[in-house]
């Protein structure tokens, strides 16, 4: 089967990772698998080079132009299947269609922001998902908003697929030890952004007792974003005197390690699909302290007190309470119980072959 993946960018965003992990696991099903993009954001594209999977980016920055030229590229390529993530990409596929298309069109959503069912643009995007013959979320709570912003899609085309993780880079360290350095290491993946809330987590972190901030320590991995919540975030810590709990190093491609060394994982995001730090934390064996969005409560039903509300500082301190109230053993435990949901949940075979069955 020859499969065209197509996303906005290669860069180092979950909807990426996401897309390109698929389609490595296509690839080694023995898909034709390539992707196209149409900015030049390339944090994962040595990935698909190891794997032998072609990159055809169209740069255009006329937004007609861009599109007539995906059209024809899309329209030209002779492909069985279609897989496009992320709204404006999965526009222009259900477009390029029309008036008629011999390819399976699959449009993967992967975002559960409020704002679709307030913006008039994201609303109308949601519109041609008719034209899909597939709409797949790694949420229940994505999907919900998806189908209250199109009511007219047919149930039978929704589907809920979780992410995928590779559980070859997702091992758990043999040699990992809670505390090692005395402290416990929180780390965050994370890029700066408003919506993921580092304002909450400074907050919270303040509210903590002298002794318990001391046993704290923040690693947070994620690049900047046009935005001004990093600089803002670097200020409230100065105005705190927080600068020895938290450090702050972009994206990497070793995230894997860093998090294979990590006590607990951690996300504070007002609103999120299902992220992949998340999936991968589990898979790794680590406890989780997150806010209370997505699917992620009923993930972790069974340590409700590690979820919070992102909007509330109480809250979030709460819960830092808990997590640096807690001993080695019961570290471990926790990060035991996450890694057989995993496992349960997210294992790249189940993923693809459920991929397939649409596809089939």
């Amino acid at each position: 089967m020859n499969l065209l993946c197509v996303i906005d960018c290669l860069g180092s965003g979950g909807a990426q990772r996401q897309l390109v992990s698929l389609a490595m696991a296509f690839k080694k099903k023995g898909y034709d698998v390539s992707f196209l993009v149409y900015y030049n954001e390339n944090f994962f594209k040595d990935l698909l080079d190891e794997a032998n999977i072609p990159v055809v980016s169209i740069i255009e920055p006329n937004y007609i132009k861009r599109f007539f030229k995906m059209r024809k590229y899309i329209r030209t390529g002779n492909y069985n299947a279609v897989i496009s993530f992320l709204e404006a990409a999965s526009f222009i596929c259900e477009i390029s269609g029309l008036p008629w298309r011999k390819w399976k069109l699959i449009v993967g959503e992967r975002s559960a922001n409020p704002q679709i069912l307030r913006s008039i643009k994201l609303k109308f995007y949601r519109l041609f998902h008719n034209l899909a013959d597939e709409i797949v979320s790694n949420s229940e709570e994505n999907l919900k908003l998806i189908r209250k912003a199109n009511p007219f899609l047919p149930i039978k085309k929704c589907h809920v697929i979780h992410n995928l993780v590779d559980f070859n880079f997702c091992e758990p360290a043999t040699d990992y030890i809670p505390y090692k350095d005395g402290k416990l290491n929180l780390t965050v993946v994370a890029s700066h952004q408003y919506l993921k809330n580092a304002k909450g987590l400074i907050e919270g972190v303040n509210e903590l007792k002298e002794e318990e901030k001391q046993k704290l320590k923040i690693n947070w991995y994620g690049n900047e974003s046009p935005d001004n919540s990093f600089e803002e975030a670097k200020n409230l810590i100065k105005r705190y005197c927080l600068q020895e709990n938290f450090a702050f190093y972009p994206a990497t491609k070793s995230i894997y390690q860093k998090m294979k060394y990590a006590d607990v994982i951690g996300l504070f995001s007002f609103y999120e699909g299902l992220p992949n730090v998340i999936c991968e934390a589990m898979s790794l064996r680590k406890p989780v302290i997150s806010s209370a969005v997505s699917d992620i409560p009923k993930l972790f039903d069974r340590n409700p007190e590690l979820i919070f509300d992102p909007k509330n500082i109480e809250d979030i301190s709460k819960t830092l309470k808990i997590i640096v109230s807690l001993n080695k053993e019961e570290l471990l435990a926790i990060g035991e119980v996450n890694r057989k949901l995993a496992l349960q949940y997210f294992s790249a075979n189940k993923i693809v072959n459920k991929y397939i069955g649409l596809l089939n």
